[in-house]
């Protein structure tokens, strides 16, 4: 049975749900926190509906295993694809559109909002809709940046590396014309992006990180349901990757930055 004192769970397709956990870290020090990374299926961006379900269901499945009080899917395609349909989850729960998109409408303020994320993301057209239900008149430019998260497992992330700059400024300048004062960020791997992001769309275009939005977001729910934990000691932080641990800690160097009593392991979701 879940406790206030029980940790929360997080998951995504790789290492970009970190931002989550990051965000949680700084906001919740007190609480234990395990992630599992599906690194040995990443992305989920590319795969059909029917597999992004199974895929999320299993992740669910681990994660309950460990008794977590919340579930964060800090993955824009499961919680874009999958909005309406999260019976594959039973408890507490919450993806990164809804946080994202409150924090997107509340910045903007010509009314004019970008998205990216993966292809599946900007197919569901999720964040379309719910920007559209806070402020129908709201002009949406979405763009689906395949490469970036490939890019991002794989360490390409740094200011000056020209072929991600280059990728970058291809998918970018369309919304960068369209005069977007607002750009989410739909992908929980695209904040490790942030500075050629922001290098290309300029310092009057704010960038909203969906998993940091996702963690404030689950402080929330977590404070209204009076599940926050109340021991003294720090949180332990608890990372589970499907693929190799050490490709994993390598990879994840940027997030792991500032975090500590981190351990990391390999598990199977077979």
């Amino acid at each position: 049975m879940t406790d206030r004192n029980s940790a929360i769970g997080v998951f995504d397709s790789g290492i970009g749900g970190l931002t989550a956990v990051k965000e949680l870290a700084k906001l919740l020090p007190n609480e234990n926190i395990i992630y599992l990374g599906d690194t040995a299926r990443v992305p989920y961006g590319s795969k059909s509906r029917d597999t992004i379900y199974k895929y999320a269901a299993q992740d669910v499945k681990f994660l309950q295993s460990y008794n977590v009080k919340m579930f964060i899917a800090a993955c824009g395609t499961v919680s874009s694809v999958l909005a309406d349909d999260n019976d594959f989850c039973d408890g507490l729960y919450t993806g990164v559109i809804r946080p994202t998109v409150d924090a997107a409408c509340n910045l903007t303020k010509n009314k004019k909002i970008g998205v990216i994320g993966t292809a599946a993301t900007i197919r569901s057209r999720s964040y379309e809709r719910f920007i559209k239900e806070i402020i129908p008149e709201c002009e949406v430019y979405s763009k689906a940046c395949p490469m970036f998260v490939p890019l991002v497992e794989n360490g390409y992330i740094e200011k000056g590396c020209i072929p991600t700059e280059e990728i970058a400024r291809e998918y970018l300048m369309p919304l960068k014309e369209a005069g977007v004062d607002t750009l989410i960020l739909g992908c929980t791997h695209y904040p490790l992006l942030c500075d050629i992001i922001s290098g290309i769309m300029g310092e009057g275009v704010a960038l909203i990180s969906s998993g940091g939005e996702a963690g404030k977001f689950a402080m929330k729910v977590l404070k209204e349901k009076k599940l926050l934990s109340d021991r003294k000691d720090k949180g332990r932080i608890e990372l589970y990757c499907t693929d190799s641990a050490e490709l994993f800690e390598e990879n994840a160097q940027h997030f792991l930055n500032g975090l500590d009593n981190v351990t990391i392991r390999s598990c199977s979701l077979d």
